[in-house]
């Protein structure tokens, strides 16, 4: 924040909202991956797993599709991807009537491909281990291209449905700010005190 606060020129309010915004999009974000994966629940032959994969899809045949769900095609470094894939594969050498899909919400563009990854400077492909895109993955599981389409225009209705029905889903105002002044008038002091009171010459900060 003190970095922010000089870099920015913004006052440590300013930079302290900035904060709160933040997190709440990191909130957000979790939410939005809770909502993406268990709504699966509710798709006939897709079942929520305790562990392991997000999401397992038992196709006609009996063959099972084993996912894991990432909310942007950007969310994963190269050595998340590399144990991912890893893990997929693994899967599929011990069961080779399986299949295994990264599913992106936000992928660069709607697909269903080969994923392929470096690994150890070794390109590695596998048919059975693809890259899909969040409308074709509903597309394969309810037979309806455009299904996603559909759940993303009722989406706002139904949010503001369950917003108006519980009230205490409602977002309140913050109190953050009020209570570090409580702490100390100077936001900086009082923001040192909250995150290293217990650290040496911080007891000088004047309370």
């Amino acid at each position: 924040m003190v970095f922010d606060s000089k870099v920015y020129r913004k006052s440590f309010e300013e930079v302290i909202k900035d904060e709160l915004v933040r997190q709440r999009g990191k909130t957000n974000s979790n939410a939005i991956g809770y909502f993406h994966q268990n709504i699966f629940k509710y798709i006939k032959n897709c079942e929520i797993p305790k562990e392991g994969f997000d999401i397992i899809f038992t196709k006609s045949d009996g063959n099972k599709i084993y996912v894991e769900m990432k909310n942007k095609h950007n969310t994963m470094n190269s050595s998340s991807s590399q144990k991912t894939y890893m893990r997929m594969l693994n899967k599929i050498v011990k069961d080779n009537t399986a299949e295994c899909y990264l599913v992106e919400a936000i992928a660069k563009t709607s697909q269903n491909i080969v994923w392929r990854v470096m690994v150890d400077g070794e390109k590695l492909e596998n048919e059975k281990i693809r890259r899909v895109s969040l409308d074709k993955f509903y597309e394969l599981v309810t037979g309806d291209k455009e299904a996603f389409y559909k759940i993303c225009m009722e989406l706002p209705k139904i949010i503001d449905e369950i917003i108006k029905e519980h009230k205490e889903l409602q977002v309140g105002s913050d109190t953050v700010i009020d209570e570090l002044k409580e702490k100390n008038a100077d936001l900086l002091k009082a923001l040192y005190l909250l995150a290293f009171k217990e650290y040496e010459g911080f007891e000088k900060i004047i309370l």
